[in-house]
């Protein structure tokens, strides 16, 4: 058993390795087309206020997040402060950064945390992280099916097949609507499937108890559903002013860089650009600069304009990442002391 552990692990290493490999590579081949010289000039002439008017916005959205986090923790009995769970989140972000796809990679230390430095029950933490990711992920599949299919209805933006796009992110919008129902009503058929996945493997001890802590998880769940209705809603809400958050900040980003915006035009790059971070690259790196350098040229939009706002885009998230790098050692270490 040690052996296949071993075995997935240097593989796993190995596949991260290509797609870094990828990812870098694809980045520096489309920065390498870029005027990168006059990226800087238009960014070092950027004003104060300006500065801290983008700084301010970005803090508020990770506080909106992280408060749509504390109100789902607080749903289903937890405590836990802001401050704490800002420190997990922010953690759990670097891991799920350098892993393939920015969407997934930090989740299982998020749990392990809440587990272990903050004493919540196994199921609990589950359902906590579960639940926020679920928030996270359907409203950003929605927003983007919204886009797109404002895109496709648009005479002007012709330049991808937006159809057949929207009609994937419609399917993944009710898959996730589709699971929910299932794990809600139907919860016999989730446990039936684990149980026939883990049949071989029923005699280890954590295994054997699997049933029970999937009855606890169901419990807590339709507890949640029913009985804390107001809880979601408020989780929705910050969820969506989240989004306008982000909406805001991408038109802020534009308006720094010069680039003349009608409606057309800020939803197609804001498509591109939210759409090539669901490609399976750690943290869009590569795919997010390909998919501007591809949307202003196809625009007609200056060049310069891009490599500035690829500038500002990875600014932001190399300083989200330290934040994360400088909250990971502490949250591991206390969770060894225990």
């Amino acid at each position: 058993m040690f052996a296949i552990g071993e075995k997935v692990r240097r593989l796993d290493i190995k596949t991260l390795r290509i797609f870094w490999i990828v990812a870098l590579g694809l980045a520096a081949w489309i920065v390498a087309q870029l005027p990168l010289d006059a990226a800087l000039q238009s960014i070092s002439g950027l004003s104060v206020l300006q500065w801290l008017l983008w700084i301010a916005l970005n803090l508020l959205i990770i506080a909106l997040l992280v408060g749509r986090w504390q109100v789902l923790t607080g749903a289903i009995g937890s405590r836990i402060g802001f401050q704490q769970l800002l420190r997990i989140r922010q953690a759990g972000q670097l891991i799920s950064f350098v892993t393939p796809g920015p969407q997934f990679g930090g989740e299982p230390l998020q749990i392990h945390w809440l587990w272990k430095r903050y004493e919540l029950a196994g199921t609990s933490a589950f359902l906590a992280v579960g639940l926020d990711r679920f928030y996270e992920l359907w409203i950003n599949f929605a927003i983007l099916f919204i886009a797109v299919l404002a895109l496709a209805v648009s005479a002007s933006t012709n330049l991808a097949d937006w159809w057949g796009i929207a009609l994937a992110l419609s399917g993944l919008v009710s898959a996730f609507g589709l699971v929910a129902w299932i794990l809600i009503r139907h919860p016999e058929r989730v446990r039936g499937g684990i149980e026939r996945l883990t049949r071989p493997w029923q005699k280890h001890p954590r295994l054997g108890q699997l049933s029970a802590h999937w009855s606890q998880l169901h419990a807590t769940l339709l507890e949640v559903v029913t009985e804390k209705r107001p809880s979601l809603g408020l989780a929705l809400a910050l969820s969506l002013i989240g989004w306008a958050g982000m909406i805001a900040e991408f038109w802020l980003l534009l308006s720094f860089v010069g680039v003349e915006q009608d409606l057309a035009t800020f939803l197609l790059l804001f498509t591109v650009v939210r759409l090539a971070f669901l490609l399976p690259l750690p943290g869009g790196i590569g795919s997010v600069e390909a998919g501007m350098f591809w949307a202003f040229s196809a625009l007609a939009l200056p060049l310069p304009a891009a490599a500035s706002l690829i500038a500002l885009m990875r600014l932001r998230d190399v300083l989200v990442l330290l934040a994360g790098a400088l909250m990971l050692p502490g949250l591991s270490a206390s969770a060894k002391a225990r």
